[in-house]
This record gives structure tokens, sequence and C-alpha cells, in this order.
């Protein structure tokens, strides 16, 4: 693909390509987490909740972050199978959006990105009872110590409740600073993950 300047990239007929090109400018100009995104997800009563969390990976078929099932992000996506996030690149004035359908990732998937992490983060993992209530620093501690003893030797399994999930985009928008804010923005949409894209340029 041929670069795509900050005044051409409207040109563009392929998403991912587009995104490929954008990250891989934000992994060179921000000084912190490129790979930061923000998850939006809804509770049963249709309350919206936001927060940031790290992409692990990302190809044509979608973008994948991991976590614990049991967390409040967990119990939000199994209930809806559906999510919204957001990259903002300060650096480069830059913003992505996308909205999508979600599935797992493959016990493979989640069993080998479990086991790259530091053996620390994998005892946390088995540790914390992720988004529910902690009735003191000491309690976490003692469940991180009590782990840490339970797998003193051998490997650190991945415990059944963590696993990744993978944002299938049936949306998705580019965003780039422009004086005056009369910014430029334009939109990929389809109707399901295995369609085509058709793409249209919006209103500021």
């Amino acid at each position: 693909m041929k670069s795509l300047t900050d005044g051409d990239f409207t040109e563009a007929s392929e998403p991912f390509l587009l995104f490929e090109q954008w990250f891989s400018d934000a992994t060179a100009s921000e000084p912190n987490d490129p790979n930061a995104m923000a998850l939006a997800t809804v509770d049963s009563s249709g309350l919206p909740n936001v927060r940031m969390v790290l992409m692990k990976g990302w190809d044509e078929s979608g973008f994948v972050f991991y976590t614990n099932t049991e967390s409040a992000k967990g119990r939000e996506i199994l209930g809806t199978l559906k999510a919204a996030l957001v990259f903002h690149w300060k650096s480069l004035k830059r913003q992505v959006r996308v909205r999508g359908q979600v599935e797992q990732v493959t016990d493979e998937e989640a069993d080998a990105y479990f086991h790259s992490r530091p053996r620390d983060s994998r005892i946390g993992a088995w540790a914390s009872q992720q988004s529910r209530p902690l009735e003191g620093r000491f309690a976490l501690e003692k469940a991180v110590a009590t782990n840490a003893m339970k797998y003193a030797i051998g490997d650190v399994p991945r415990p059944p409740h963590w696993t990744g999930f993978r944002i299938l985009p049936v949306e998705m928008e580019f965003w780039h600073d422009r004086p005056f804010r009369l910014h430029d923005r334009i939109v990929f949409r389809r109707d399901a993950p295995s369609a085509p894209w058709t793409k249209a340029r919006l209103y500021p």
C-alpha cells in the first residue's frame, strides 16, 4: 500500500491496511502504550461502562485483549457479545473507533499469551478476584502469597476464568485533527464480520 499522508488517508479503500499504517506510526511516536484502547461495554440494565485496556493482538479478523471473564467487563461482554473501542494517539492527533461483535479466542491462543506473561503476572491472575470488593490490600497480598506457594514449583497454569476476547469489527472510523475543528473523518461499515466493507466520508 502506498504511504497515506494526513491529507489523503481518506482515499484508503480498506480499513485494516489503514489501521496497520496508523498503528505503526503510533508505535513510533507515542511515549507510552500505543496499544492502549478504551473498551466500552454495557451492563444488564443498559448502563455503559468504559475503561482502558491493552490490545494484545490484531489481524483482519479483529482486535484481541485478555481479561478475567468474571470481571465486570468479562460479564458484560458475555452478556451481550458486543463491544466498542477507541484508540487515541495524541502525538498524531488521530483516533480510531471500532464497534462490533465479540468472540472468545481459542484455548490455544489464550494459553500461548498467558504463558508469555511474567510469572508474577500469572500468579496475579489467580490471586485477583477482579472487579469484586476487596477488604484491604493485605487480603490481596495474602492471596498472591498463597498462590505463589501453590505454584512454587513448575508451571503456572492459566485459570479457567481467564481468557481473551476478539472484537470483530462491523464499523471502523478514522479521525484526524484538522484546523478550526474541521476534522477529517471516514467510516467503513459492513453488515457482518464476513461481509464486504462500504466507505463514507463524514462531516466533522
